[in-house]
Parts: C-alpha cells; sequence; structure tokens
C-alpha cells in the first residue's frame, strides 16, 4: 500500500539558478525531465504539480537530522545489525494432527475447516485429495466473480497434482500436514504453464517460465496449487484491470490490498490458505479489512524468487490464512531460501503450540492504545482477554515520530519501485494502467523519477538508525501488542526495520459491521513466538471462527 509521493526538488533549484525559496512552476517540471530523458504530456504535469509542492517540506524535515560519516548504506538488505545472534538450531516441530475428525453433513462446512481438520481427513483417507480440490474449484467457480478475487483456475494442473498426492499417500508416503490440501498465489508470483498478470493490463497476457520459490516449496510438501487470485495492479490497493476485489463481510466495499484475492478468497473460504507479499501493508491491510489471520514475516526470511520485485529492500512474503496455527503451518513449509535471492536466509523456526503466556513479556504500544479514547473499541478488549489470562502487561511507547521524523518510507519505497518499472514510465506503457489518479502507480512512479540518488541513499542511513533505535524496544519484549487500525507509523517503522508481524480478528467495527483485527509485533525472526501468542488469543476469542453468512452455502 502507498501513501505519499517523494519527489526531488534539487535539480529544480539548479535549472532555474535561483534560490531554495523559489516558486516551482509547472514549466520547471517540463524542463526537468529532458535531464531524464523523460517526456510528459500537459495533463500529466498536471497531475505531478501539487505532489512535488506538498512534498519538499519532506526534505526539508530530513535535512535537519545531521548523519555521521561512518553511517552505513545497505545495498543487499539485511534486519540484522552489528553483535545480533540468533539461535541457529532447528529442532522437531509437532503439528498434532487430530484422529477424530469426521466428514460434516453439510459438505459446505469443509470450506472453513482448519489445515489439521482437512489434513486429518486425507491422511486417515475420509476425503481424497481430488475430492477435496474439487471442492475448492467449484466454490471458486461459484463465488470468484461475485468477489473479483480469482484471475486464474488451472483445474487440469491441480487435479494432476491431487490425483499424485492421493498416490503418494496411498503408498504410505505421507509427507505431512499439507499435503493434499489446495492453496492460491497472489498473481505475482511465476508459475510454469500459467498467466502471471501482476494484477496489471499491460501484462495480462504475461507468461514466465519459472517457478516460484514458494510455489515450489509447497509442491514439495504436497499441497495442491489452484488458483491465481487478484491483486491491486502492480501491488497497490484492490483494484485490478478486471475490477475491484470485494470484501467478503459486505459486497459493498473492497477488500483491501495489495494481496487483495488472497485475503477475500481465503475469508470466504475458496481456499485453505493462499500467499501474498508485503511491501507496504500489502498483506496486514487487506487481511485486518476482510478478517484473516494475515503473518507479515522477518524481511529476508522466504526467498522472493520468482515473484514480482516492487521493492528489493522491502518485499516480502507471507501467508494468509484462517488462524494462527494454520499460518503457523504454513510458514513452517516455506520459509527459506534457494541462495537465488541475496537478501533471504535459512533461519529455524521452533514453534510450540503449548506455551506458557505467563512466562513471557508481553508490551503493548501504550503510546498507540492512548489514541483510542473509546475504551468500548475492540484493541482494548483484547488487552483484557489477556488480563484475564493472568498476563501482566507491559507498557511502552513504541517508537513513533520522536524516531521517524521524516517519510523515510516513501522516498525508499518510491525509488526503488520506479526504478523496478523505468520502462513502464520511459515509453509510456502506463498509460494502459486502469487507475491514473494522483495517488497511483503511473503519477507515483513518474514523480519518483524527478529524486536524487544523494536523497536516496542518505534516506537509507537514516533506516540504518531507525533500525537500532527501534530494536532496543522490541528486544526487550517476546510480543508487543499493537493496533492495527490507525498504527501507520508503526507499519512503516516496522516494514523499515523488518521486523515481524501477525494481525488477528478481533470482532467488527460497531459502524460499518466490518472485521477489526489487533496487531502482534515481535523479534527478528520469531515468528514462532508472536504465532503462539496469537494462537493463545484466538483459542480463548471466536473471532476467526465467524465466517461471511453469504459464503457458508
Amino acid at each position: 500500500m502507498r501513501k505519499i509521493i517523494i519527489p526531488f526538488l534539487f535539480v529544480l533549484s539548479i535549472i532555474n539558478a535561483k534560490s531554495q525559496d523559489t516558486i516551482i512552476t509547472k514549466q520547471d517540471l517540463k524542463s526537468t525531465a529532458k535531464l531524464f530523458d523523460l517526456s510528459f504530456t500537459q495533463k500529466e504535469i498536471d497531475t505531478m504539480y501539487d505532489a512535488v509542492k506538498d512534498n519538499e517540506a519532506n526534505y526539508k524535515l530530513m535535512h535537519k537530522l545531521s548523519l555521521n560519516n561512518n553511517i552505513p548504506l545497505s545495498l543487499w538488505q539485511s534486519p540484522v545489525l552489528p553483535g545480533m545472534k540468533f539461535n541457529e538450531k532447528q529442532e522437531a516441530v509437532n503439528w498434532n494432527i487430530p484422529t477424530n475428525v469426521q466428514l460434516p453433513k453439510d459438505k459446505n462446512e469443509l470450506a472453513f475447516y482448519s489445515v489439521l481438520q482437512l489434513s486429518s481427513l486425507i491422511k486417515n483417507k475420509k476425503i481424497t485429495s481430488v475430492e477435496l480440490t474439487k471442492f475448492f474449484i467449484e466454490r471458486l467457480k461459484k463465488f470468484g466473480d461475485t468477489l473479483q478475487c480469482v484471475i486464474s483456475i488451472p483445474e487440469e494442473m491441480a487435479l494432476q497434482q491431487a490425483k499424485q498426492a492421493d498416490a503418494e499417500i496411498a503408498k504410505g508416503k505421507y509427507r505431512g500436514p499439507l499435503h493434499g490440501i489446495p492453496f492460491g498465489l497472489k498473481d505475482l508470483f511465476a508459475v510454469k504453464g500459467t498467466k502471471t498478470t501482476w494484477g496489471a493490463a499491460p501484462y495480462k497476457n504475461q507468461t514466465i517460465d519459472e517457478d516460484a520459490f514458494v510455489y515450489l516449496k509447497l509442491r514439495e510438501a504436497g499441497a495442491i496449487f489452484i488458483v491465481k487470485f487478484t491483486l491491486g495492479a502492480l501491488a497497490m490497493g484492490d483494484y485490478w484491470y478486471g475490477g475491484r476485489t470485494k470484501n467478503p463481510w459486505n459486497l459493498k466495499y473492497g477488500s483491501s490490498g495489495s494481496s487483495a484475492g488472497s485475503a477475500s478468497g481465503t475469508v470466504a473460504g475458496l481456499v485453505p490458505f493462499a500467499i501474498g507479499t508485503e511491501t507496504w501493508g500489502s498483506i496486514i491491510s487487506p487481511s485486518s479489512t476482510c478478517g484473516a489471520t494475515g503473518l507479515r514475516p522477518t524481511f529476508g526470511s522466504i526467498s522472493r524468487t520468482g515473484a514480482m520485485a516492487l521493492s528489493y529492500s522491502l518485499d516480502k512474503v507471507g501467508p494468509i490464512c484462517r488462524s494462527a496455527e494454520d499460518a503457523a503451518i504454513v510458514f513452517n513449509y516455506i520459509h527459506g531460501t534457494d541462495g537465488n535471492d541475496l537478501c533471504a536466509v535459512n533461519k529455524p523456526f521452533n514453534y510450540k503450540n503449548n506455551i506458557d503466556i505467563k512466562k513471557l513479556k508481553v508490551a503493548y504500544a501504550k503510546n498507540y492504545f492512548d489514541k483510542i479514547t473509546d475504551t468500548s473499541r475492540n484493541e482494548w478488549k483484547v488487552l483484557n482477554e489477556f488480563k484475564k489470562m493472568g498476563v501482566q502487561l507491559i507498557p511502552v511507547d513504541f517508537p513513533d515520530s520522536g524516531v521517524y521524523n521524516f517519510n523515510i518510507m516513501g522516498v525508499v519505497i518510491d525509488a526503488e519501485c520506479a526504478a523496478q518499472f523505468d520502462e513502464l514510465t520511459r515509453y509510456n506503457i502506463d498509460d494502459e494502467l486502469t487507475r491514473q489518479g494522483k495517488n497511483d502507480w503511473p503519477n507515483q512512479f513518474r514523480t519518483s523519477r524527478l529524486m536524487s540518488a544523494v536523497e536516496y541513499i542518505n534516506a537509507q542511513r537514516h533506516r540504518y538508525l531507525l533500525m537500532k533505535k527501534v530494536n532496543e524496544v522490541i528486544n526487550q519484549f517476546d510480543v508487543i501488542i499493537c493496533p492495527t487500525r490507525g498504527s501507520d507509523n508503526q507499519s512503516a517503522i516496522t516494514n523499515l526495520t523488518g521486523h515481524p508481524v501477525v494481525c488477528v480478528p478481533t470482532g467488527f467495527d460497531k459502524r460499518m459491521n466490518l472485521p477489526t483485527s489487533i496487531t502482534f509485533i515481535g523479534k527478528l525472526y520469531d515468528e514462532a513466538t508472536i504465532l503462539a501468542v496469537a494462537k493463545i488469543y484466538q483459542d480463548a476469542t471466536i473471532w476467526n471462527k465467524q465466517h461471511p453468512d453469504m459464503f457458508k452455502k
């Protein structure tokens, strides 16, 4: 998700040879474009003009902050700071697949079974993978258009994979809890033999002869690929070339994005789980909006090979599920690296589903909660739920404007995203994108071309300082509870620092009757703890077990 545009103004002052107080004109923008071998139409100049002026203040804030010469720049981004040490030993994880799961009398209830419930049915041969795959494909065909969440269904490929799974299980080769379980992918992951459209009109017939790392890991676990889900065009929002992906709780609203279809389809029971990506909010926002459980892992926990690159120092891959336990299972099988993504690493995932939460140091972001003056809001109810469990909640001021003095995210994401889609702007292919407003990619890419490398590099150096300050706080606790809604700074900060977060549903908003959520923030590479805490919360509440009525049939 994108919030703001950061253009570059220094070149303009050179062209005009005037003072820093020079009033920028539309002619200046037209002249500056020539320095970069670009040509903008008058309409494009008119659209850019306000953004160029509005963002000058952000640069001035950055320029007021001094940087010592020894502040480094990261080229291949890593969230790890000097002196940090991590557990490198992978322990055995026991998923406790239940043995007493029965097929429901109403087959439609299968749509909302957990991964472990479905695993039990398949492992104990109460349903075949082929039957389960056909069941979910039928639901995709039935509800996909309603939600506008489906780009393609590789039915023949899926049934082949399901038949293979059944044959292996019949021979006693059971791979684990994902064996024979259908799943969906956000359509920015390449899979041979399918289109990979990136949700954008210029690429709607694109094929990529590659299998994404996350797809290969899921296939290795025996999971069945059944659908490419929608994403907002080039991973922004919920508008794609075919329309707008809907919220399964109320079709009048969008699902948010950019992992729009992955969240919408999972909550509606069209798949047991799906895979999304996040650069800034693209897993957490649609998960929160639709009532899913979304895990944004530590930066670099999962190789991005075969995924559309938007921002190399920010892009992350993660699961979107209906429970924290499901997310833990999926993450267990997809984390790691193939060595092709130089930002990705192999770190252990030592998940335990029976931790004693009273032994954990659990904090809550007091400065964010204090902004919620209505104490009947669901965020406060979450804290009360933990207090009922006997948890001693520790108030903490989560790093906010005191360390995030200017929009670092805006500089970093704009420069990197514009670079990734250079030719789209340079050759005016961006005109084919469906949405052309001030805050949409075409204008963002154009405006970002007027940014200096100096500004980008210094923003990354400020990012390094931010990482140090934020780790000083987060490392004191096992988990920090933070409101999801109204914490844009937290979202920007933790995406920049690379810390893992998981959001879970907490009920419904009184005004719009749409899902609400809470966010759990963890230490680097400690997805296991925040998922275990999220599971404890979900075991004590009903919200992840609520499903939209219109999709129960």
